[in-house]
């Protein structure tokens, strides 16, 4: 006999498992499944950092919050951080970004990808959701007003309503033949966490090389501010010359990119390159089927807003649904579902145009070029109420936010 339920969510990622906590207590019969175990391992604090991290901002905090997710992470391990410093390698130009501007606190937070998913998991452990771990899709197909899904061990799964929440390569996505626009950016990222000689300052560093953008992102271990993630944006040929060198050259290199601003680069974790492909999809809904965070878009790392658009996503959908629900309409409806897409695709695809345009401005090697984005940073940094703009924006303050993420 099949298992049926009202929501299916494809994928228990970071922001699958926020939607779902989303809709829990709703009456809705919600089903999450992944390929993984979905278990949790106790966190050692002492453990190295994991090399994938999250720069939250204030508007998913709020939404962990709400969720009753944020103190698993707190007290696992998050970063704060209430300065951004950015500027150019090839020039002068820099601008420097304050929470203080706003009157906030913090900018956000940086945050181990697994202790997010791990505080996730354990919440979602403690609710009524259904959870089915292991589960690997291979067949998706209508059937009715419903979704007939196959796993790999042969069970059937049916539901009027399908969210595909499993990533960059998204099975749903494949299997309902949804399109999207890709192309790819001709670069790597190198992503680890290094120590170096002096203290960050809970400041996220960002620099933009001739090759790419080098960010250093704040970590706090045991009180010690001294240790940074890195993503390290460049060419393929400069990223497989960077990833055989041994630790100390690694070391030596990454601190004549970085300009030494924080001195020695004392040790470097393993290392992991990514190559970066950026993503959309021309539509986020069909008929009883809605796309939402890396399945929906993908983005360069650049400002690693990335999970911070999919928890948002997960916040609308959630909002969407349950208000559908409570006015009596079918939720699976492609006319309720086009609520959601008018909700965020603009915002998405804005944010992922002001990406582009900086990840290209900033690799042009013309001298009008040069001497323009110089000037510009010049001139936001003696602009204050500018960069109060971006602040708000950074911190989710601004925009048609969902109740979750209001302040």
């Amino acid at each position: 006999m099949d298992m049926r339920a009202d929501v299916l969510i494809v994928g228990a990622g970071m922001v699958g498992s926020a939607l779902a906590l989303a809709l829990q207590g709703s009456g809705l019969q919600v089903l999450l499944l992944d390929g993984s175990p979905l278990s949790v391992k106790p966190f050692d604090q002492d453990a190295a950092f994991e090399p994938r991290v999250s720069a939250l901002s204030a508007a998913s905090q709020r939404i962990l919050e709400r969720l009753g997710v944020w103190d698993g992470i707190v007290s696992r391990r998050a970063s704060p951080y209430g300065e951004m410093q950015v500027w150019d390698g090839s020039g002068t130009g820099q601008v420097h970004f304050s929470a203080a501007s706003v009157h906030a606190e913090v900018l956000g937070h940086i945050v181990e990808n697994r202790v997010v998913q791990d505080a996730l998991l354990d919440r979602l452990h403690d609710c009524d959701l259904g959870l089915l771990a292991n589960a690997r899709l291979e067949q998706m197909r209508r059937s009715g007003d419903d979704w007939l899904l196959t796993l790999a061990d042969g069970r059937k799964l049916r539901a009027p309503l399908v969210v595909a929440a499993d990533g960059a390569n998204s099975a749903v996505r494949r299997l309902t033949g949804t399109a999207t626009r890709e192309w790819d950016y001709l670069h790597n990222a190198i992503v680890t966490s290094v120590r170096s000689s002096q203290p960050h300052q809970r400041t996220a560093w960002q620099r933009f090389t001739d090759t790419g953008p080098l960010a250093f992102l704040p970590l706090v271990r045991d009180g010690q501010e001294d240790w940074c993630s890195i993503v390290w944006s460049t060419t393929p040929a400069e990223s497989e010359r960077l990833m055989v060198l041994d630790d100390e050259r690694f070391c030596r290199e990454l601190e004549r990119a970085f300009e030494g601003r924080l001195g020695t680069v004392i040790s470097a974790d393993p290392r992991v390159c990514v190559p970066l492909r950026q993503r959309h999809a021309k539509r986020y809904v069909a008929e009883g089927l809605a796309l939402i965070g890396d399945a929906a878009h993908v983005i360069h790392p650049l400002a690693g807003q990335g999970v911070n658009l999919g928890f948002l996503d997960a916040a609308v959908l959630a909002e969407v649904l349950l208000s559908a629900t409570e006015r009596g309409e079918r939720m699976a409806d492609v006319k309720v579902l086009s609520r959601y897409e008018r909700r965020r695709m603009p915002h998405n695809l804005a944010l992922m145009a002001a990406m582009e345009g900086f990840e290209r401005l900033f690799q042009a090697d013309q001298l009008p070029l040069r001497w323009l984005r110089n000037a510009g940073l010049k001139m936001v940094d003696h602009m204050p109420e500018a960069k109060a703009v971006f602040v708000r924006q950074a911190l989710g303050l601004t925009g048609d936010l969902p109740e979750l993420a209001k302040p």
